[in-house]
């Protein structure tokens, strides 16, 4: 059975617009996944990547084109500004580490984070909307106050992790510790990986 590791940060609007497809592609393989939130600003610096607002002007502006573009052609609501960008990403990445633990839709309640900050105009660093995303994907609210040093231990260690393993943005598939795939657009890549295992 293969397995995927999933890098990715709660404020990314990449893995916004990856939605639920990875999960789809992961079930229909009989894939597991692990999920792996990680504060992608200090992977950039660590990898020579940019933060978006320090960019040439030129990128900023094809940023945002294909921002547009991309949430149109997949059908998603999406705010290119939204009001709470960028905010702390560790709280809602404690949650998903948390969750994680219990067992559960921890997909859901990942596009739930996402999607509360893209298309809901809502503060994930929040204790009231991290606490509306944990119980509407189904896990007990107060896992936004459990084993916050053993989360915030986990979200270190993604960070090496992803580091050690070529993760250089997000979204990012590492399938097997080898096979990687960056962007919401190498899904299908992802799922032809996949099917070329069985």
């Amino acid at each position: 059975m293969a397995h995927i590791d999933y890098y990715f940060a709660t404020l990314s609007p990449y893995a916004y617009l990856a939605g639920m497809r990875m999960e789809a592609v992961a079930k229909k393989h009989g894939a597991t996944v692990t999920y792996k939130p990680l504060d992608l600003m200090t992977l950039f610096g660590r990898t020579g990547g940019t933060p978006p607002k320090d960019r040439h002007i030129s990128r900023i502006e094809y940023r945002a084109i294909e921002l547009e573009r991309q949430s149109q052609k997949l059908g998603m609501d999406f705010n290119l500004k939204p009001a709470h960008w960028p905010t702390n990403m560790a709280p809602s990445s404690y949650a998903i580490i948390a969750a994680q633990k219990t067992g559960g839709d921890v997909g859901a309640l990942t596009h739930a984070f996402l999607r509360a900050c893209w298309a809901e105009e809502k503060d994930i660093a929040q204790d009231d909307v991290i606490r509306g995303c944990l119980e509407g994907a189904g896990f007990d609210p107060a896992l936004a106050d459990s084993d916050l040093m053993g989360s915030a231990d986990t979200y270190a260690a993604n960070l090496e992790e992803a580091y050690a393993n070529g993760v250089f943005g997000a979204p990012f598939y590492v399938v097997d510790g080898a096979a990687r795939f960056w962007g919401q657009d190498k899904i299908d890549d992802l799922d032809a990986h996949l099917a070329s295992l069985a």
